[in-house]
């Protein structure tokens, strides 16, 4: 886990690292580098999206994106768009402004993690990246102003000026296509590649991953009693396997609702994610006193990934554990 206590007086930073981000300071140092890998690209190689273009939902065609395919449905102060997996998976990152906030919406494959965070540290108004680097298979991301490295599935700064300081995270729903355009409606902006020609957009550079035994650049302990790659619905430390609310089709735990919510499609199975097995998703809410339901923040990660956040919390399963 990260340790707060740590810098890097005690740590050699690896050479590359300075060499790719001369701007950072390394003297608050949060991690042990022994704990990261590189992913293969270097800095710049998942080059993040500044100025996402965009198409209303009513004129994609099926083949730009299925109606079951996976997006990140976000809404923000009474507007509403669609961020495809598609798109986000030969980026990472996608820096943004909507409902008059700057966001940043990231996507870590390896993990399956989506979140949506306030660019906004203090007065500074930051835009993130990819560094190449992985924890947990999970995303190292920087910012250009500081070159400070941020976990994306922490959303905490561990180097450089902001070390210690976490992200605001924002509710959003990774959900089916189909699903946003019902609750958005025809009307509602969707991101769409700027340069189509540039990348293979609809393709899936991971495929056969989540039907893999494990995980690719993950080290650490498994977690028991689930397989690796199975999804979980996680709510800070507390988690519920996917495959269980699929079953009960809604689970209560104290203020927290948590509905299934299917026809959504793996963004890391077959080659074309318009061609990979269905998964589903969840609806995480809480109730309020009045009874109504707010959207929560949370994520929707592989079984190890979560475990690896979080090693002494309990994944609730089919056979209860």
């Amino acid at each position: 886990m990260n340790d707060p206590t740590r810098d890097a007086s005690s740590t050699k930073v690896p050479y590359d690292w300075t060499q790719e981000f001369p701007k950072a300071d390394w003297s608050r140092l949060r991690i042990d580098p022994a704990e990261m890998a590189s992913g293969g690209p270097v800095r710049g190689g998942i080059p993040a999206i500044d100025a996402p273009t965009l198409r209303a939902a009513k004129a994609i065609r099926p083949l730009q994106i299925g109606e079951a395919e996976p997006v990140i449905g976000v809404s923000l102060n009474g507007e509403m768009r669609a961020y495809p997996l598609s798109v986000l998976i030969w980026h990472e990152v996608i820096n943004d402004t909507l409902g008059g906030l700057p966001i940043a919406v990231t996507y870590s494959p390896l993990c399956n993690i989506t979140r949506v965070f306030d660019r906004r540290v203090g007065e500074a108004v930051l835009d993130f990246a990819a560094t190449g680097r992985l924890r947990h298979s999970c995303q190292m991301l920087f910012d250009r102003q500081s070159e400070s490295w941020w976990e994306q599935a922490s959303a905490r700064a561990v180097s450089g000026l902001y070390a210690d300081e976490t992200l605001r995270a924002l509710p959003a729903r990774l959900e089916s296509f189909a699903a946003f355009k019902a609750r958005a409606g025809e009307g509602a902006m969707v991101v769409i590649p700027g340069q189509p020609s540039k990348r293979q957009y609809g393709a899936n550079p991971y495929w056969g991953y989540d039907r893999a035994d494990k995980p690719m650049f993950s080290e650490g302990p498994l977690p028991d009693g689930i397989a690796p790659l199975a999804r979980v619905v996680a709510v800070g430390e507390r988690a519920w396997a996917l495959d269980l609310l699929s079953e009960k089709g809604r689970i209560e735990d104290g203020d927290l609702v948590i509905d299934w919510a299917p026809g959504q499609q793996s963004a890391v199975d077959a080659p074309l994610i318009a061609k990979s097995h269905a998964v589903g998703g969840a609806i995480v809410s809480r109730r309020g006193a009045d009874g109504a339901l707010s959207e929560v923040e949370h994520t929707v990660p592989f079984a190890f990934a979560f475990h690896a956040l979080h090693p002494t919390a309990t994944i609730l399963t089919r056979d209860g554990r």
